[in-house]
């Protein structure tokens, strides 16, 4: 006999009601489960007081819940709030509070580390540990808006998924924690104010397509060519940019959603107008966005910001072609919460791929 307690929030519907039956009880009760795990979310088992306490016991021994918890905080000076959270197996993972004044946006991790080694991203010079669970992505999003609720009297607006992780090498969780969080049985939001970053997998992103997303994609471009992004993104050499066209082209067909590209300049590296060039030439075919990022350090010097003057040149140059562009700021640089900056510096006490937060102010 299996003896190992079942995790919940990795149950199907389906099998939280075979679940709720097997123990004796009837089947609303079910429901009533499901909803402490979606809706209000319960953090332990005792927690779901309109169940008997004789049900709670029962269910206690079948089963567990692994919630996340907060481990550490660190708040910018532009109200950015970084969060370290704690898995229940002990690993850390960060997700971004990021208030603007007209939206209150999660940040969220997808993975603990990182298998992607992009050069410029300090996750990704971590290793991959594990994936998350649906329940632990969920998990980032609730506490993040419970604190915009608390501390700024404001809801949360918006989810991008472009924490830790590559999105599309954890799939399944990926999509069964947006299932969750669009369910009116769940958090009930719209999957327009979601938007998934991926370095880019093109057979994940056709199968986007398929499965019909309705949630936004945006893809980490950062150059035009091959020759320039393989020396910045190892995925390049099994999904070129001619590859990701195609499967861009797929998804945009099956699901009618236009796709962002995100691009991050490089001073001399990928930020002249016959980049520029190159790159709206790509646009074209796919009637893409462009959000132009600011490099944020990650400590190493390899590459730096390109200058106010050249980036503003760029995006005009977009325009000019019809492409719709625009300079995404940086906040809670100060505290690395920034594009490409969680889990810059690592704890020499936790294995690689982790990593505790320090007091803001603190130097490392």
């Amino acid at each position: 006999m299996n003896t190992k307690p079942i995790d919940l929030r990795e149950l199907s519907k389906e099998e939280v009601s075979a679940l709720v039956a097997e123990l004796g009880e009837k089947p609303y009760r079910a429901k009533q489960v499901w909803e402490w795990l979606w809706k209000k979310h319960a953090s332990a088992i005792g927690d779901m007081s309109d169940l008997p306490k004789s049900f709670r016991a029962a269910l206690a021994e079948r089963s567990v819940l692994r919630p996340l918890t907060v481990a550490e905080e660190q708040n910018s000076t532009d109200g950015t709030v970084k969060c370290a959270f704690r898995t229940w197996d002990g690993h850390v993972v960060e997700g971004v509070l990021i208030p603007t004044q007209s939206r209150i946006t999660a940040c969220v991790s997808c993975q603990v580390g990182c298998s992607l080694n992009c050069a410029f991203c300090a996750t990704g010079q971590l290793r991959r540990i594990r994936n998350l669970t649906a329940g632990e992505i969920v998990d980032q999003v609730v506490n993040i808006a419970r604190m915009a609720e608390e501390r700024l009297q404001r809801p949360l607006t918006n989810i991008v998924y472009m924490g830790m992780g590559e999105p599309l090498l954890n799939y399944a969780n990926v999509m069964g924690s947006i299932a969750h969080i669009c369910a009116p049985d769940g958090m009930d939001m719209s999957p327009r104010r979601i938007t998934v970053s991926t370095a880019g997998i093109a057979k994940m992103i056709r199968k986007l397509g398929d499965d019909g997303a309705k949630f936004n994609l945006a893809l980490s471009l950062h150059a035009p060519t091959d020759a320039k992004r393989g020396t910045m993104m190892p995925i390049n050499d099994s999904n070129n940019i001619e590859e990701l066209i195609g499967a861009l082209q797929h998804y945009t067909r099956l699901t009618g959603k236009p796709v962002t590209f995100e691009y991050i300049l490089f001073r001399d590296l990928n930020d002249s107008l016959e980049d520029a060039r190159d790159l709206a030439r790509i646009c074209a075919r796919l009637h893409a966005k462009v959000n132009l990022i600011e490099y944020n350090p990650t400590g190493d010097g390899r590459f730096q910001r390109t200058p106010a003057e050249r980036a503003d040149a760029f995006r005009s140059f977009l325009e000019g072609k019809g492409i719709t562009a625009r300079i995404r700021r940086s906040r809670g640089r100060d505290i690395d919460a920034a594009c490409g900056q969680l889990a810059n510096k690592n704890e020499p006490a936790l294995a690689a791929g982790e990593r505790l937060l320090k007091p803001a102010g603190q130097k490392p």
